[in-house]
């Protein structure tokens, strides 16, 4: 078991990383964003409801001479968590140690973790629903009763041993807050849901972030790029930087709506946020199965990509921007992805149905 750098992270961790809009930190631009990353709650830009929450709770704790209740974050990759995390412990003055839950395999590595705590230290699990069952459970104790127990022996001359710990705050960050357990949920006194950004939000984390890189960045750039970055700030900062070297070494260092469109068409971004991979699976959906439904290893199979990449990569932003509907009987493309790519639907006098459960008519298979 290792406990992380807190620098060591662009926003929050995703197991894709090949793509240039995937929500995940790539390597190369992690020391990048931490350097953009806000260190007080004043400087974090959107999440309002989330910020006033939270700057309650610490108020509150510092005013009470205590450690705040454990917090939870939840919400998709990319949109601040482990910024929040950050700031929590730089508002309190303390400490803060970084950790995450598949790295902790057993009960003694989340035990040597805690016994490490100094009093008032904040400890960030990312990923917390995927801790092992033994840590989790141990983890209950620690969070109720700053204490664990630790079995030193096997069988029946085993022997119990509490060891009491330091009043520390956990903070845990999820992506899918429907795998954590109920009572691991129970036991934090606060629980936070982050949203994907508005597009005026995006604009101003790009001027800041544009700031403290040092880019001439004008107000129509600015929109340019949020409006492609789905709603996320670490897209945003990410395409920010490529945007820029286009700008350094084609546009002579000028960054405006031209040179904005002119490199996210050299990198394959279009002006809805959709990738390379994105309009393959749109392309092959409406056009070589006529709108569907089709199931997800036959469009894997048509893009050569694998079935688990298009429906965790690719899936979720194109039935947030309404192009691609799940149903029971496979992936539906609607009218908005056909008027996207330019072609016209294949059902006479108008839409494609989405009302596809008609008894007694059979359809095509769902892989």
């Amino acid at each position: 078991m290792s406990v992380s750098n807190p620098d060591r992270d662009g926003w929050e961790a995703s197991e894709d990383e090949t793509s240039l809009l995937t929500s995940g930190p790539v390597q190369d631009d992690r020391a990048a964003d931490a350097a953009l990353r806000p260190r007080r709650m004043a400087e974090f830009v959107g999440q309002p409801r989330v910020r006033d929450q939270l700057s309650l709770l610490l108020e509150a704790a510092k005013l009470h001479g205590r450690t705040p209740d454990h917090v939870l974050l939840s919400g998709p990759p990319g949109l601040g968590k482990t910024t929040l995390a950050m700031i929590i412990a730089a508002e309190l003055g303390a400490p803060i140690r970084v950790a995450s839950g598949p790295a902790i395999q057993h009960a003694g590595d989340l035990a040597s973790i805690l016994s490490g705590l100094a009093d008032g230290e904040v400890l960030f699990l990312d990923e917390v629903h995927r801790l092992a069952r033994p840590a989790e459970e141990m983890l209950y104790l620690a969070m109720e009763d700053f204490r664990v127990d630790v079995v030193v022996g096997k069988g029946p001359g085993a022997t119990v041993i509490p060891l009491a710990l330091p009043r520390f705050t956990l903070v845990g960050a999820t992506t899918r807050a429907g795998l954590l357990t109920g009572p691991l949920r129970d036991r934090f006194g606060f629980t936070a849901h982050l949203d994907f950004y508005s597009h005026d939000d995006l604009v101003t984390v790009l001027r800041r972030s544009a700031d403290l890189l040092g880019i001439k960045l004008d107000e129509n750039g600015a929109a340019e790029i949020a409006g492609r970055s789905r709603g996320t700030p670490r897209i945003a900062n990410r395409l920010l930087r490529r945007v820029r070297d286009y700008a350094v070494v084609r546009a002579d260092g000028r960054l405006d709506r031209t040179v904005a469109q002119e490199a996210l068409a050299v990198y394959d971004v279009d002006e809805l946020g959709l990738d390379r991979l994105d309009r393959q699976v749109l392309s092959a959906l409406c056009g070589r199965y006529r709108g569907g439904p089709v199931g997800l290893s036959t469009i894997a199979v048509a893009v050569g990509e694998e079935p688990g990449t298009v429906e965790e990569v690719s899936e979720p932003f194109l039935v947030r921007e309404g192009l691609l509907v799940r149903t029971p009987r496979g992936r539906v493309a609607t009218p908005a992805a056909f008027a996207h790519l330019g072609m016209s639907t294949p059902v006479e006098g108008g839409a494609p149905t989405l009302d596809l459960e008609i008894p007694g008519t059979p359809g095509p298979s769902v892989d």
